[in-house]
This record gives structure tokens, C-alpha cells and sequence, in this order.
């Protein structure tokens, strides 16, 4: 059984997960330019200098709280893809945390930052 994954299969995972990374990173910029940015009245777009409703200024607050949350998200999974690419400069790759077996290539090309081979990763959500 082979313990690493080939040159060509590493740069084959690299540009998926470089991929993936920008991806994010659009997402991210697309979430923060979409009304985090903005005052509640140019969100709005209201030019008035009339009040808001109590409920106008609760579901900005919701969509603005809902925005951060999903780009925090979209933050760690940065991480991830950042860690995968060090792990292939670094030789580790695709090798499980835990029984240190080699993980498949079918689900790396889904999580391409997989820590663990899905035996492990089933043990693990058991727990």
C-alpha cells in the first residue's frame, strides 16, 4: 500500500484546493461588500430622516449578524485550504491524522482539505 500521493497527483490536489481557496475569498469579499459595509439607512436606501421601524432595525440586524456568521465560516475553511497547501509543501498530504493510512483520492477531490480518512472521520462524529 502507498504511503504518499505522486508528484503529478499532488499538483493535480493543489490546484484543486487553490480552487476552492479563491472561491472562498470571492464569496467572502461578495458577503462583505453586500451590506456589511453600509449604515442601516443606505442599506435602505433610505434618504428620509424619518425613524425606523423596530422591526426594520431588527431584520438589518439579523442579515447583518446572518453576514458575519457566514463569512467567519468562509474564514476557517481559508484555514483549511491554507493548511492542505502547507501540508503538501510539507510532504503530509493526504495521510489521516489518526491511523495515518493514506486517503482515498475520491474523497479528497470533495474535501479536498480532509484531515481524516472516513473511517476515522465516522469514529470521530460518533463520539
Amino acid at each position: 500500500m502507498k504511503k504518499k500521493f505522486e508528484k503529478h497527483e499532488l499538483v493535480e490536489f493543489k490546484k484543486l484546493i487553490l480552487k476552492g481557496k479563491n472561491a472562498i475569498l470571492e464569496n467572502i469579499e461578495h458577503i462583505s461588500g453586500e451590506g456589511l459595509n453600509q449604515s442601516q439607512k443606505d442599506a435602505a436606501g433610505d434618504i428620509s430622516g424619518y425613524t425606523y421601524h423596530m422591526a426594520d432595525v431588527a431584520t438589518d440586524t439579523y442579515d447583518r449578524e446572518f453576514s458575519m456568521g457566514l463569512a467567519s465560516n468562509e474564514r476557517r475553511l481559508i484555514y483549511e485550504f491554507d493548511d492542505a497547501l502547507k501540508k503538501i509543501d510539507e510532504g503530509t498530504y493526504g495521510i489521516c491524522e489518526d491511523c495515518k493510512s493514506l486517503i482515498a483520492k475520491t474523497r479528497l477531490k470533495v474535501i479536498p482539505y480532509a484531515r481524516l480518512c472516513l473511517k476515522c472521520q465516522e469514529k470521530k462524529e460518533k463520539r
